[in-house]
C-alpha cells in the first residue's frame, strides 16, 4: 500500500516514516529503520495488509503496516469499513474546517484577551490524531494574542493511568509537547463540584480545567459500546471527573438503564449525564475529528461540545459500518487502533464466527491490555476480588459463558501478538492459543480447520462498527 509523500510540516508533528514497510507477519526488525524491500511470498498465497502498533511504531510513526499471509485457496474476505478509502485533509483543508465552527465564535474570536487558556487532550487508549489539529491551534491563539506560557495542555482520560511526556508527544506532536506546558488529570483530587445531574450524579471535576478563561476540548469520533460514539461530552465526563462521578455514570446509570449502546447518541441516558456534565463545565469550543485507518484526519468540525459532536456522529455513523460477513470458520479481528482494551475489536469474532469455528485476535502492541485503570479495579475491589484476580480480567471475544453480548458459541480462540507477557496473558479466558509469530497462526488454523476454509479478516476491528442506525 503506497503512501504519500510527507510534507516538512507532517515531520515536525511528529508524524514521521508513516509509510512504514510492512512487516510480514513476524518480529519488528532490531534495527532503526526498516528495510525498503520485501521477500516475495514462499509458493502461492494471499495477503492482507494491516496497521498495528498505534503511537508506538518506529520512529514516532503513528503506526505501523504489518502483512498478513494467508493459503491461496483459503476463501478470504477482507472486512472493510464504507469510508476507508476517504481522502486525507491536507493542513490548509485542516485549518479551513476547523474556521467553520458551529454554534461558537472563530477560536481567534474567542481567544481575544483571554489570559489562561487550557486544552484538554485524550490518552493513547484513544486513538484521535490530536497532533493533526495542534499546530493549527497554536497558531490560531498566538494570532489572538495568547501567549506561549499561557497555554496549558490536560489529559483527559477519566480513571486511566498519567501519561509520560513521551506519550503526551506522540499525542500531541513532539514539538507541541516540548513547547508548551501540560499535566495530567488527577480523578482523585483537584477536582470541585460544580452541580448535580438531572439523573443524580454529583459532578466533580478538574478545577484546573474549570479555571481557565477558554476551555477547549480535542476528541476523536470512534465507536463506544455504552456511550454510543466516543468524543464530544466525554472529554469532561469521565475525562476531567472525578472517580465518584466516574463511577456514577459508568455504573448507576449504565446499569440502571437499557438506552446505552454502540451508536446511541441522542437517546442515551449515559450519554446525556455526560453532556450535562460537559455543559456545567461551560466548555467554550471543541475540535471533534474523524479519521481513517491510519488515524489520520478525514473531516472535522469545530465549535459547540454537543452540536459539533452530533454534525459529527451523523457522518460518522455512515463512515465507520462495516457489514458483517456471517458464519465464518475463522474471524481476524485486529483489536488495533485500540490494542490497550482489545476487548473493543474482540467483539467482531463473536458477530462473524461459526458455532465451532476459530477466532484469531490480533493485539501487536507492546502495552497490550493496559493493566492500569483506576475504575475497574475498584470496582473489582468493591466485589471482593483479590490483588491477584485484578490481573485477570477475562477477554471473552466468543461470549463463551454468556455476558453482555455474548452467547454460547463454541469457539476457539488464537491470541496473535508479540508482546503476551505472563500479565497479559492473564487477561484471556483458559484454553486461548497464543502465537508470537504469524506462521504459527496459520499452522494452528491449519489444524483446527483442515481444507479450505471461509476467513473474515476485520483489518482494524477497534474503530469498525456493525451496520446499526443511529437512535435520532
Amino acid at each position: 500500500m503506497s503512501q504519500p509523500a510527507l510534507s516538512r510540516r507532517e515531520i515536525l508533528m511528529g508524524a514521521r516514516y508513516l509509510a512504514a514497510t510492512p512487516l510480514i507477519g513476524t518480529m519488528m526488525a532490531q534495527t532503526p529503520f526498516q528495510v525498503k524491500a520485501v521477500p516475495k511470498l514462499k509458493g502461492s498465497a494471499k495477503s492482507v495488509v494491516i496497521p498495528t502498533h498505534e503511537f508506538a511504531g518506529p520512529n514516532g510513526a503513528p503506526w505501523l503496516d504489518e502483512r498478513l499471509d494467508f493459503p491461496a485457496s483459503w476463501d478470504l474476505h477482507v472486512m472493510d469499513m464504507a469510508g476507508h478509502n476517504l481522502p486525507v485533509l491536507t493542513a490548509q483543508q485542516i485549518g479551513e474546517q476547523c474556521n467553520q465552527p458551529t454554534g461558537t465564535k472563530s477560536l481567534r474570536e474567542l481567544a481575544e484577551g483571554k489570559k489562561m487558556v487550557a486544552i484538554s487532550f485524550d490518552d493513547l487508549t484513544r486513538s484521535t490524531p490530536a497532533y493533526a489539529v495542534t499546530p493549527w491551534m497554536m497558531a490560531e491563539l498566538g494570532k489572538a494574542g495568547v501567549k506561549d506560557e499561557d497555554i496549558l495542555f490536560i489529559g483527559s482520560f477519566g480513571t486511566h493511568r498519567a501519561m509520560t511526556q513521551t506519550e503526551v508527544g506522540r499525542k500531541l506532536g513532539i514539538e507541541v509537547a516540548r513547547k508548551y506546558a501540560w499535566l495530567n488529570h488527577d480523578a482523585f483530587d483537584n477536582v470541585k463540584e460544580v452541580g448535580t445531574s438531572t439523573r443524580g450524579n454529583k459532578i466533580l471535576l478538574n478545577q484546573t480545567f474549570l479555571g481557565a478563561d477558554l476551555k477547549i476540548c480535542i476528541s476523536g469520533i470512534k465507536v463506544h459500546q455504552d456511550a454510543g460514539y466516543g468524543g464530544g461530552a466525554k472529554a469532561i465526563l469521565p475525562g476531567l471527573a472525578a472517580l465518584s462521578t466516574v463511577e456514577y455514570n459508568h455504573t448507576k446509570i449504565l446499569t440502571k438503564v437499557r438506552t446505552t449502546g454502540p451508536v446511541k447518541i441522542f437517546k442515551n441516558d449515559m450519554r446525556l449525564d455526560m453532556i450535562e456534565g460537559a455543559r456545567m463545565a461551560k466548555v467554550d469550543y471543541t475540535v471533534q475529528i474523524l479519521y481513517n485507518e491510519r488515524m489520520r484526519p478525514t473531516r472535522i468540525w469545530a465549535g459547540d461540545i454537543v452540536d459539533a459532536h452530533h454534525a459529527a456522529v451523523r457522518v460518522a455513523a455512515k463512515t465507520y459500518c462495516t457489514p458483517t460477513h456471517k458464519d465464518a470458520d475463522i474471524v481476524v479481528a485486529n483489536a488495533y487502533p485500540q490494542n490497550a482494551q482489545a476487548f473493543h475489536g474482540a467483539r467482531w469474532i463473536n458477530y462473524s464466527v461459526r458455532d465451532g469455528g476459530t477466532g484469531v485476535l490480533v493485539v501487536q502492541h507492546p502495552l497490550g491490555l493496559d493493566p492500569v485503570h483506576y475504575l475497574n479495579n475498584r470496582l473489582a475491589g468493591l466485589s471482593g476480588a483479590s490483588q491477584f484476580d485484578l490481573t485477570s480480567r477475562r477477554v471473552n471475544p466468543t461470549g463463551q459463558g454468556g455476558g453482555r453480548g455474548g452467547n454460547q458459541k463454541q469457539v476457539n480462540t488464537i491470541v496473535y501478538s508479540q508482546y503476551m507477557t505472563r500479565n497479559l496473558r492473564n487477561n484471556y479466558r483458559t484454553g486461548t492459543f497464543f502465537c508470537d509469530k504469524w506462521e504459527e497462526v496459520i499452522a494452528k488454523l491449519r489444524e483446527l480447520h483442515p481444507g479450505d476454509p471461509k476467513v473474515a479478516v476485520y483489518p482494524y476491528a477497534g474503530m469498525q462498527h456493525q451496520e446499526i442506525e443511529l437512535d435520532g
